[in-house]
């Protein structure tokens, strides 16, 4: 899989974590019939393993699903037997790294620092999650872009509707959302047209940026 072209096509992940099993397929073919086919759920949710599996059998012939908060290989490992497609981390651990080096496993490693971004690189990995992203100033990704240019950045954790189109302009080639992907009302009441409607929002948003 190469990342970078998964998410030059597919710009908004949708990040499923602490998501009620019981509501896993209606949740994920919300988001889908808004347009958005590329997921994330978090391997500190209760049942992420079991989602995963079922995501790629329900959804594995039009979405890509993976597994993020894969901070040890004993996660990533999990997570690959269970069906998860990719992998992210919050953070660059080198056991992760070098396992998904040797094993040819697609990971978007977390970084936030110059030195983060180095240790990716020498492990091969150049789409890099951008993590906390909401917490860093305006100008940071292109200041880190000028002496480590040929990486790209997803931006993960503060992102939400009214910002989002802000990280596209910042010069992110994608954004992850998990909470704020779909309107908490929506989701109570199973209300999934609506919810539908809101991840097009989204995608209007950042097409309205990226032409």
């Amino acid at each position: 899989m190469d990342l970078r072209k998964v998410i030059n096509d597919n710009p908004l992940l949708a990040i499923m974590r602490n998501v009620p099993y019981d509501v896993t397929l209606d949740y994920a073919k919300a988001i889908i019939d808004g347009g958005v086919n590329f997921f994330e759920v978090a391997l500190n949710s209760p049942d992420a393993l079991e989602q995963i599996s079922m995501l790629r059998k329900a959804y594995g012939d039009i979405a890509y699903i993976g597994a993020g908060t894969a901070i040890s290989v004993e996660r990533a490992e999990a997570a690959v037997e269970a069906g998860a497609q990719f992998l992210l981390s919050p953070s660059t651990d080198s056991d992760v790294l070098e396992y998904c080096g040797k094993n040819n496993i697609p990971i978007m490693p977390g970084a936030l620092t110059p030195s983060d971004v180095s240790t990716c690189i020498r492990y091969g990995f150049t789409v890099i999650k951008l993590f906390p992203a909401g917490s860093m100033p305006k100008g940071y990704i292109k200041a880190l872009k000028g002496p480590l240019d040929n990486t790209d950045y997803v931006a993960i954790g503060g992102v939400n509707k009214d910002n989002i189109a802000e990280f596209f302009k910042e010069g992110y080639i994608g954004v992850g959302l998990g909470s704020s992907i779909l309107p908490k009302e929506a989701v109570a009441n199973r209300d999934w047209k609506t919810a539908s409607e809101y991840v097009k929002e989204l995608l209007s948003k950042i097409s309205a940026v990226r032409g």
